[in-house]
């Protein structure tokens, strides 16, 4: 029964010194072995370790793609002299945990402020050379690949690799865009108002350009309507005078049959003639002389 009880406790004691001298790092994370303070030992792939009891321990980091999410848009100023308001966010992992853990002392918190101040360095000098119109449209693709490398190149240092960088929304700031409105929306005004006008002196012109021809066609027409007018006249006057010419008599009696009712036209005319006048030479009897 001691036997039993002696390898029994045996038995416990070997599992848990083999307890405290394994460890074990899964696919998703790396582990750091540190001996009394200090890194000894990287361990990246997945699988069982071995450590010395007691004297080892492990800190595990995530080797999975990180993403830092700005929490409010950072202000930058462009060549233009111009404040823009940009939300960025990053995407980074771990690959050399013996330098994250020296360079931030494995802090995510400190890596992360320590990636926006390199990103936020790179955007404040690649703003500064271009336009509000470049940075919004023109070249914002270009500014995030040469942002990219720029903060790859000094978060390796700290043994971080930067998987992206993106500019998620670039604008001006509230009180900028609306003074932007307002001169906009004035210059649309002024386009209109000289389009309107320019449309108003058109419409005149061909108003009067229209009343010009009316005045030419109708001066047209009257000239030839009295043009017109004027041989039909000579041209019943001559055929009057080739009948009258042939009937002298029958023409005084046509003159006078016209005179008569030219005098005798209104019932108020009055005329005071003597009786024996040439007038009513064709009222007379003709048995009279």
């Amino acid at each position: 029964m001691k036997s039993v009880s002696k390898y029994l406790v045996s038995f416990i004691v070997l599992l848990v010194i083999l307890a405290l001298s394994t460890f074990t790092v899964d696919q998703r994370e790396a582990a750091l072995v540190f001996r009394l303070g200090e890194i000894v030992a990287v361990k990246q792939d997945p699988g069982i370790y071995f450590k010395a009891p007691l004297i080892d321990n492990v800190r595990y980091y995530d080797k999975r793609i990180l993403t830092y999410d700005s929490p409010s848009p950072d202000r930058f100023i462009t060549s233009e002299k111009k404040n823009v308001l940009v939300d960025s966010y990053i995407k980074w992992r771990i690959i050399d945990p013996a330098k994250y853990y020296v360079s931030v002392n494995g802090d995510e918190r400190q890596a992360e402020r320590r990636l926006t101040q390199t990103v936020n360095d790179g955007l404040r000098a690649e703003f500064g050379k271009r336009t509000i119109q470049e940075v919004v449209s023109g070249e914002r693709s270009v500014i995030m690949d040469i942002i990219k490398n720029r903060a790859d190149k000094e978060s390796e240092k700290i043994g971080i690799e930067i998987i992206d960088v993106r500019l998620r929304r670039v604008e001006l700031p509230k009180e900028v865009s609306e003074s932007v409105y307002q001169r906009m929306e004035a210059e649309r005004k002024s386009v209109a108002n000289e389009l309107r006008s320019e449309g108003f002196a058109e419409s005149e012109k061909i108003r009067a350009n229209a009343d010009k021809e009316k005045d030419i066609i109708i001066t047209e027409a009257y000239k030839e309507a009295q043009q017109i007018k004027g041989e039909g006249d000579a041209k019943a006057s001559r055929i009057y005078a080739d009948a009258f010419s042939k009937n002298k008599e029958f023409y005084d009696f046509y003159r006078s049959l016209e005179a008569y009712k030219k005098s005798f036209s209104s019932k108020d005319d009055v005329m005071v003639l003597d009786a024996d006048s040439d007038f009513f030479k064709y009222l007379k009897s003709p048995n009279k002389k």
